[in-house]
């Protein structure tokens, strides 16, 4: 199976649940699951999700 990738970057700023709401919705609507998290010590999180790739066109990412 094919995936593709979206890379995001969470500031300090974003507290853990609010973070947690905005892939819900990612997932829920747009098909991405989560792959990856990595929490950095000044509190930035690396995420990276992925959805496998359909012929047909899903909505992207809302940054």
């Amino acid at each position: 199976m094919d995936f593709e990738y979206a890379p995001l970057r969470l500031p300090p700023n974003v507290d853990r649940m609010t973070a947690a709401v905005q892939l819900q919705i990612q997932a829920e609507f747009s098909g991405w699951e989560l792959a990856r998290v990595k929490l950095f010590r000044d509190g930035t999180r690396q995420v990276v999700l992925r959805r496998r790739e359909a012929g047909e066109a899903l909505p992207g990412l809302s940054y």
